[in-house]
């Protein structure tokens, strides 16, 4: 029998899978991605590709672009829950708390500190000029999220006209987010049975990525992830300890303080989010922004971008904008409480109700989702539900538009909103145009665009004045 050339054996070991890393392990690796998270879904699935695919290979391609496309269908930040997936891969219900939380806890800390800074300092002038800088970086940002989205999504002229007709649903027919993702899920379902070639390959990632196996996938191969597989009591149990869990709290707030405090309305309210919140943050903050400045007068409309911004500074998801919605909702009603403990303990409900369905949903459908692993029914319906979030990141990008570089915006009918044109802020138009470049053209990151519009801001209210 001939020997194995010694370069041959170098390159297997080289290229195979660790061994599974112990909790401590992956305790340690998911707090370093809580704490770099920056840059929104895209840079934190980004990174966490890098960490457990490339580097470290916990995990294979295929099996992460499963587990993603799964939290893309799901309410709620598609990358935090991508990150309880995974770590309940690797340690079950244990691996997929602390993957989520160490998540979101530095970006909701910074997050805290930034609304109190806001409450208690947001209309002095050189912070007001600070955040009418940032409002411009922040239309760049949304204005990239559509660029970004729409070239991974739109790969046909199917998928072209369902990011058009979500568009127009939600911009003239004024139709819930909800049931613009139900009916776009439905057209990719029975798009895959009449013309599948449209509706395949328009998900995350490089679809003709190669596959490899990962430490996961052997696990599994070893059967040594009996949890991944879906028993007959799985569901029932784990809605009767996960509803109580997220709602309970809820129920008790309205109990002890009344149907119409704050307190129960950002429970309530933010609670509803939690289900309806499908593409993430950007394409549901057009309708918590309707909500918390029309409906409960929680906030002025400036006021929603200037939370977008604080949140596009922070680690974590994106949503962690809501925290700041809740911090002012309850820091300007603070009933019988001091302000900054009533502003608080709002953020802390707030996390509370938007962060706990997450684990609700990973640990509720993954054993499920892991058996439908290659159905191409579920993907096609991915792919149609990512159509429709370029349309609707569209709305929010041309909402964030009018209220950033116009001063007065007036309804037209059927909900419709167009600027009026001598509103015009030339100041924010200017800084608008100047972070699209730098985004676009010189390739400037986010941080550095955030900082640098937020002194140009400066200068040009000092300026004016």
């Amino acid at each position: 029998m001939s020997a194995i050339p010694a370069s041959t054996i170098a390159a297997d070991t080289a290229t195979a899978p660790p061994p599974p890393p112990t909790f401590k392990e992956a305790a340690r690796l998911w707090a370093k991605i809580g704490l770099l998270s920056f840059g929104g879904p895209a840079g934190q699935i980004a990174l966490m590709h890098k960490e457990l695919v490339e580097e470290r290979r916990w995990i294979g391609e295929q099996r992460f672009l499963h587990a993603l496309n799964y939290c893309m269908l799901l309410p709620g930040p598609e990358a935090q829950q991508l990150a309880i997936y995974i770590g309940w891969l690797l340690h079950k219900t244990a691996g997929g708390l602390v993957a989520g939380v160490l998540f979101v806890v530095p970006g909701a800390i910074v997050m805290l500190i930034l609304s109190t800074f806001y409450a208690l300092y947001g209309g002095v002038p050189a912070v007001e000029a600070l955040f009418f800088g940032i409002k411009a970086a922040v239309l760049a940002i949304v204005v990239e999220a559509v660029i970004r989205i729409g070239r991974r999504a739109l790969k046909n002229q199917a998928m072209v006209a369902i990011a058009a007709i979500a568009f127009l649903a939600i911009y003239v027919a004024n139709l819930p987010f909800p049931l613009i993702v139900l009916i776009a899920g439905i057209a990719g379902w029975v798009g895959n049975r009449m013309a599948p070639a449209l509706f395949s390959g328009a998900g995350h990632g490089k679809g003709s990525a190669a596959d490899f196996k990962g430490t996961v996938d052997l696990m599994y191969e070893r059967g040594e992830l009996a949890h991944t597989r879906p028993t007959k009591w799985h569901a029932p149990r784990t809605i009767a300890l996960w509803l109580p869990i997220w709602l309970g709290p809820v129920l008790l707030i309205g109990l002890a303080t009344g149907l119409t405090s704050v307190w129960t309305h950002i429970g309530g309210f933010f609670s509803l989010m939690a289900v309806v919140t499908f593409g993430g943050a950007y394409a549901v903050l057009a309708y918590v922004a309707q909500a918390a400045v029309q409906s409960f007068a929680w906030l002025a409309p400036g006021e929603m971008v200037d939370g977008l911004g604080l949140a596009e500074t922070t680690p974590g998801p994106l949503i962690l904008v809501l925290q700041f919605v809740g911090f002012i909702a309850a820091f300007r009603a603070p009933g019988v409480l001091d302000p900054l403990l009533a502003g608080a303990l709002g953020a802390l409900l707030t996390l509370w109700v938007t962060f706990t369905p997450c684990f609700f949903w990973i640990f509720l459908g993954a054993p499920y989702i892991e058996a439908l692993r290659g159905n191409k029914a579920l993907s096609a319906a991915l792919t149609a539900i990512t159509a429709a979030v370029v349309g609707v990141v569209l709305n929010l990008a041309l909402w964030f538009a009018l209220h950033v570089v116009f001063h007065q915006v007036r309804n037209v009918g059927w909900g419709m909103n167009v600027p009026v044109l001598s509103s015009l802020d030339w100041r924010a138009a200017l800084l608008s145009v100047a972070a699209m470049i730098a985004i676009f053209r010189l390739k400037i990151g986010m941080l550095p665009t955030l900082a640098g519009t937020a002194l140009a801001g400066l200068v040009l209210m000092a300026i004016h004045t």
